[in-house]
């Protein structure tokens, strides 16, 4: 059997050449593949999280993985339905999301089709998009507007209703088998779309859309929207875009010809004054009627599109667009959600932020003004704002009665888990709204966060908001000098303490800023410590060799606060600092069915 990076190599090649994929069924019968997969997902959250059945990741062996390729190669492999459930959305406005939660032989069966798929339609892909693949993400994007869209004059947004829902599965179908020319292959994707789901153990058909929770619906639907990115660069953007640069304005150019006068005669005051009148104008035209400029930028199915041009052609447009959504991927545009928005005096919403074209302000005139070589400010650039609406919704999940308020719920935690807690989620907002000019606006949020934190701090040790304030204030050195935060440890025999830490960021735009507590893009072939225990087929308690089985626990912190008197599968787990063990199939049931299994061997 090849590895797994041959075979992903060779359907990356053969995608960034436009080759079609003949066999690709055939490679489900690779277990290296069912290997990758399972290093790159058993680690999840939802890994431990039952669908429809009782199978969870605990238990995984290779002899699941063999069971699983013979039904592939019978062609009796059949998705499950997921198990529905209904998550509040991010929004905060009471409404919700629905969610499947597959079986985990589903999960890692849609892990391998993952992998196939975006090795061969990555490369494929348009720059303008940045949702579900690897090396970009919101950040991306939005830097892509900010720093690329100089001068707009319209922005165009668009949102799919129900896009994850409302997928078609013959035109997804026929989609696939354009560059996929195996049957097999597309039947097998089939019976994952109509699987169907449970909500409250009654079965529905799915007769649209990719599974939201689904492994592999993420590049499903870049597949299927990959069809919108080719319109917009292939007809929309040419058709709209004419002319290199704007015409000269000529009120600008008179200024300037006023000046030259004005400096021949010495009269510094009136070059002083018509410089002032200078800045005030656009150095170009901005209704050149030979000018034309459409760019485009999608998230997964929010939308984007920067025009330069008259009103009449921005809707225009947006009625193009959603006649093409309609015609072509049977996708209605949200009415309430795709406007055409004037860049200069409104603000449209994308990603969370609020994007809008900055003209000259008063401020920046004085800065032109004195500038010795009389370089006019950039006008037209794009700017990035954090919505007032969306520090409202963050502050008040953390106020009662409109002031800051304990959280009780979490009260009994010690306090290096309070204050981790409170600082991962101030540190996750601020870390995304970096880009933003006005990221200082999030000063009253952290006011309302600390507090909170305080609060919660002195009601565990019923104490006051001043004495918790003062036993774990603490500086910390930034790019911008000392910051205050706040501090808590865990001091560890031989090793350096554990320190969670809430505050302590400046609230300074950083225009190449990341999500820097996102988990990091997993390298493609990760060389996995569990999977070489696996394969070394050992039992790491009784050190057998037969039935072998890889035992999964949710939290090692659970383990460490079970006491001293601890089995000896306990030990070997918090020896290792490690969620997992390999055992065979009597210690495992051993570890589920009795406090005590076989002690260890040496």
């Amino acid at each position: 059997m090849q590895s797994a990076e041959t075979v992903l190599g060779v359907l990356r090649e053969r995608g960034r050449r436009g080759l079609p994929l003949e066999e690709l069924y055939r490679q489900l019968f690779n277990p290296q593949l069912y290997l990758l997969a399972y290093g790159r997902i058993y680690a999840n959250k939802g890994a431990m999280t039952r669908g429809v059945s009782q199978e969870t990741v605990d238990g995984m062996s290779l002899g699941k993985i063999g069971r699983i390729i013979e039904a592939m190669r019978f062609e009796r492999y059949r998705f499950r339905p997921v198990r529905r459930v209904h998550i509040p959305k991010k929004a905060g406005n009471g409404k919700t999301r629905p969610l499947g939660l597959p079986t985990w032989s589903d999960k890692l069966v849609g892990e391998v089709v993952r992998l196939l798929l975006e090795a061969y339609y990555d490369v494929q892909f348009s720059d303008r998009s940045h949702g579900f693949r690897p090396g970009r993400g919101c950040h991306t994007a939005l830097r892509e507007v900010a720093n690329t869209w100089t001068g707009t004059t319209w922005f165009i947004e668009g949102d799919v209703a129900d896009c994850f829902g409302s997928f078609d599965h013959e035109v997804m179908l026929s989609t696939l088998a354009e560059s996929i020319h195996d049957n097999r292959f597309l039947r097998l994707v089939r019976t994952m779309l109509t699987a169907g789901y449970l909500e409250d153990w009654v079965w529905h058909e799915t007769l649209s859309g990719a599974p939201q929770g689904g492994v592999a619906s993420p590049i499903l639907s870049s597949i299927y929207l990959h069809k919108l990115d080719r319109f917009v660069e292939t007809v929309l953007i040419p058709e709209y875009t004419r002319g290199r640069l704007r015409a000269r304005n000529p009120a600008y150019r008179t200024v300037e010809q006023a000046i030259a006068r004005a400096r021949r005669r010495g009269d510094r005051t009136e070059v002083r004054s018509l410089y002032r009148r200078l800045h005030r104008l656009p150095s170009q035209d901005p209704d050149d009627p030979g000018y034309r400029r459409l760019r485009y930028c999608r998230y997964a199915d929010d939308t984007l599109l920067g025009f330069a041009g008259p009103k009449a052609e921005a809707e225009e447009i947006k009625q193009r667009l959603a006649e093409f959504m309609r015609d072509e991927l049977n996708l209605e545009l949200s009415q309430d959600k795709t406007l055409v928005t004037h860049a200069r005096t409104q603000r449209a919403r994308f990603l969370g932020y609020e994007i809008s074209v900055a003209g000259t302000d008063r401020k920046t005139q004085r800065r032109s003004t004195s500038d010795r070589r009389n370089r006019r400010s950039l006008n037209g650039t794009v700017v990035l704002r954090v919505p007032a609406s969306a520090v409202k919704a963050k502050r008040a999940l953390y106020l009662a009665r409109g002031r800051p308020a304990c959280r009780n719920p979490i009260i009994r935690e010690d306090d290096y888990t309070i204050v981790g807690k409170f600082g991962a989620e101030y540190r996750g907002i601020v870390q995304y709204y970096l880009l933003a000019s006005d990221v200082q606006r999030l000063h009253r949020l952290r006011w309302v966060m600390e507090t909170s934190m305080l609060k919660t701090l002195a009601r565990k040790h019923r104490s006051s908001v001043s004495k918790m304030a003062a036993k774990h204030k603490a500086k910390v050195v930034t790019p911008y000098g000392l910051r205050t935060c706040f501090e808590a440890s865990i001091v560890r025999d031989g090793r350096k303490p554990l320190v969670a830490r809430f505050g302590g960021i400046a609230l300074k735009r950083q225009k190449t800023a990341v999500i820097a507590d996102r988990q990091p893009h997993r390298p493609l072939y990760p060389h996995k410590e569990l999977i070489k225990r696996l394969l070394k087929g050992k039992c790491e308690l009784c050190r057998q060799t037969d039935d072998i089985e890889v035992h999964h626990i949710h939290n090692l912190a659970d383990l460490v606060k079970a006491g001293a008197d601890q089995p000896a599968w306990i030990q070997q787990m918090v020896k290792r600092r490690r969620k997992t063990l390999v055992v065979c199939g009597g210690c495992h049931q051993h570890i589920h069915a009795k406090p005590q299994p076989p002690q260890l061997t040496s």
